[in-house]
């Protein structure tokens, strides 16, 4: 099996997106449902959140803070899973609960060298 990397983008700044406590409760509930089924298949390596604080260095070097300067969509947090090939992978994907979110997506990518 590959090893494939989910990432999990979502409007992390808008304060209009951002969900009420109970919401968010529910959604990491349906969040950790996910990645719990994935890894009784055998098939979690690993994951985390990321926090919506951060830099973005360009080329000069320019250093903006970040990482949202241009879109409000930001990477929420990844996973990385094990498929068999890349449709494995995205079936697994399309299953994450962020998809439920208007605006929000998700990016599979094969790890090269694994």
């Amino acid at each position: 099996m590959d090893e494939y990397l989910i990432l999990m983008r979502l409007d992390l700044i808008t304060k209009e997106a951002q969900p009420s406590p109970e919401q968010l409760e529910s959604y990491m509930k349906m969040y950790h449902d996910w990645v719990g089924g994935i890894a009784a298949q055998n098939k979690f390596v690993g994951g985390t959140g990321l926090a919506t604080e951060g830099k973005v260095i360009k080329f000069g070097p320019v250093i903006t803070d970040g990482p949202f300067v241009e879109i409000k969509e930001s990477l929420a947090g990844f996973i990385t899973i094990r498929a068999t090939d890349l449709e494995d992978a995205t079936n697994i994907a399309k299953q994450c609960p962020i998809l439920g979110g208007e605006g929000n997506s998700v990016e599979v990518r094969k790890i090269q060298g694994h």
